[in-house]
């Protein structure tokens, strides 16, 4: 390959090129990239050079480094807008082409205990529906949430209508209708039973979401704790300004 011109930004011109073999399948989905050596005798470019793009690279999503192994491709990151509260995590991913499913690890009646009782605004004790579930992008675990709900708003749920939804299914089949929610976003990392389930080791780097959902007369109706896969997920949040 002939030399970059010296005026322009070396790491830019090539960042941009890997960007284009990324893209189109010269390096695929999960491939290990040359190494920075390689790079640099490809390029003819210093390694300051390589690792200033390498650096970008990472921190626009398309390519993680393992520490002792080498630089990786990784997968093209599944958008959730934390704009609608109208457009379900099925349509979103829809619209992204991937294919979506929710799986229900498990569903059980429980006492509120202080913390739960606190943020639903019920009584200690008082019985409260918790739902853990696990959500997937083209088979690929994606989020593992916690959700509490006061079983007085939804009497009868079942797994079934966790599967898809929930929101729909409190609207369709409890008459409860979600006006707005409050969502507190973090950096945090995965442990235990979610490091077991979003398959990804201790420790790992993720995203994580605590969701409170109300009527439109201000009664709380979910409160809910989601990791999303650090290297699988992004956010897009929209302001309007008028």
């Amino acid at each position: 390959m002939a030399p970059l011109h010296k005026e322009a930004i070396l790491h830019q011109q090539i960042k941009d090129q890997i960007i284009k073999q990324i893209k189109s399948g010269e390096y695929p989905v999960q491939s290990q990239l040359p190494t920075e050596a390689e790079f640099c005798d490809t390029y003819r470019v210093s390694r300051t050079t390589i690792r200033a793009a390498l650096q970008q690279l990472s921190q626009e999503g398309y390519v993680y480094r393992r520490q002792g192994r080498g630089t990786f491709v990784a997968e093209p990151k599944i958008k959730t807008s934390l704009s609608q509260t109208i457009t379900s995590f099925n349509e979103q991913l829809t619209s992204q082409g991937k294919h979506p499913q929710i799986k229900v690890l498990s569903l059980q009646l429980v006492p509120a205990d202080e913390q739960i009782a606190t943020i639903l605004k019920t009584e200690a004790n008082a019985p409260v529906y918790k739902l853990v579930r696990l959500r997937f992008g083209d088979n690929k675990p994606l989020q593992y949430e916690t959700a509490f709900l006061p079983w007085s708003l939804a009497p009868g749920l079942t797994e079934t209508q966790c599967q898809q939804s929930l929101y729909s299914a409190l609207r369709t089949d409890f008459q409860v209708h979600i006006a707005r929610t409050e969502e507190q976003l973090q950096l945090a990392t995965m442990e235990g039973d979610v490091c077991e389930h979003m398959q990804c080791e201790e420790h790992t780097p993720c995203i994580y979401l605590e969701t409170s959902a109300f009527l439109k007369n201000g009664t709380i109706v979910e409160y809910s704790q989601t990791y999303f896969h650090g290297e699988r997920a992004s956010f897009q949040i929209e302001r309007v300004y008028e």
